[in-house]
């Protein structure tokens, strides 16, 4: 209740990436302080997966902590996993701002941020350092990798591996995202021909880690249900389903409104229909052992036990930070039954 009262006094008046700094700058200062573990509420329902042991469920998506600078406060305030990045091989500064906005009537944001980060290399010291210093104080780490945009489409095969290379020594899992609307090109990798060269590039520098593939809700049925073959024929990891969308159907905010905030991808409870559907299709063709983190538009502890139900492995949410608050993940770990 506090955290809503700030928003609507404070928050929703700033620019939205002002704003996400503003905010990762007060959870970094928590985890420097040490006082985010002040916070930690560990869930009673801890998940085996992929090798490794998550504290439970639910996790932070890529895209919050680009630069895998706040893994550690993000654990303590409840997060079972953290998937830094986008990160890509080459540092790039993204898109021209303003590039993030908000729908507030449909608890929703746009953006088209375009892969900003500080680039593989620079991303690997940092996650170094980060291990060294609080070891299994951590959350599982995920390290979800994308083309570069100065590389052309016909070599993103050589871009990804070099990520993978710099990356995979410090990764649990690694996440190859082909799915981003704001790089131009890249959802065109989605298709089976141009993605199996990826994945296998990838996974030829992962170390054994589990690799997974992030997949747009824009895709049709069929393509989806490639996209699983692809992952069983190849025995990967599984999917993360799903990225934003580009879609604009259904949305509360007018439409005026909506145009003028331009391209980019939508993420937030719009996507909750079309990413359970997501998420049904690639469990009608992956067995329970290929992992499917289910992402979009979950914002309570019952949409989490929801797509458990429906045959997520995993759940991971962002937006729902930006209009929740810090103490988020801890009422969804609260919450769960």
């Amino acid at each position: 209740m506090l955290y809503k009262l700030i928003f609507n006094a404070f928050f929703k008046f700033i620019d939205p990436e002002r704003a996400h700094h503003l905010g990762m700058f007060v959870i970094r200062i928590l985890g420097v302080t040490g006082l985010s573990a002040l916070f930690r509420l560990r869930s009673k329902h801890p998940v085996q997966t992929l090798g490794l042991h998550f504290d439970g469920p639910f996790g932070m998506a890529a895209g919050f902590d680009k630069n895998a600078v706040a893994i550690k406060p993000l654990g303590d305030l409840g997060f079972s996993h953290v998937e830094i990045g986008t990160v890509t091989a080459l540092a790039q500064s993204g898109n021209d701002k303003p590039r993030l906005f908000r729908l507030i009537a449909d608890r929703a944001l746009i953006n088209r941020m375009g892969f900003n980060n500080q680039g593989a290399e620079a991303v690997a010291i940092r996650l170094a350092k980060t291990r060294l210093h609080y070891g299994s104080k951590l959350p599982v780490i995920g390290v979800n990798i994308g083309k570069s945009r100065a590389v052309a489409v016909e070599d993103a095969v050589d871009d990804y591996r070099t990520s993978a290379k710099l990356l995979a020594p410090h990764a649990d899992y690694i996440a190859v995202n082909v799915s981003s609307p704001n790089t131009p090109g890249l959802r065109s990798l989605q298709t089976v021909d141009a993605l199996a060269p990826i994945l296998e590039a990838v996974v030829g520098q992962a170390l054994g880690k589990p690799v997974l593939v992030k997949i747009a809700p824009d895709l049709e049925d069929k393509e989806i249900t490639n996209v699983a073959k692809l992952v069983k024929k190849m025995k990967l990891a599984g999917v993360i389903a799903t990225n934003t969308t580009i879609s604009r159907d259904g949305l509360k905010t007018d439409a005026a409104t909506v145009g003028s905030k331009g391209a980019g991808g939508l993420s937030g409870a719009p996507l909750k229909s079309r990413s359970l559907e997501v998420l049904a299709l690639l469990r009608k063709t992956l067995a329970e052992e290929f992992v499917v983190i289910s992402v979009g538009g979950v914002e309570s502890a019952a949409e989490v036990e929801e797509r458990l139900a429906h045959g997520a492995t995993l759940v991971q949410g962002y937006t729902g930070f930006i209009y929740e608050g810090p103490l988020w993940a801890r009422k969804i770990n609260k919450g769960l039954k």
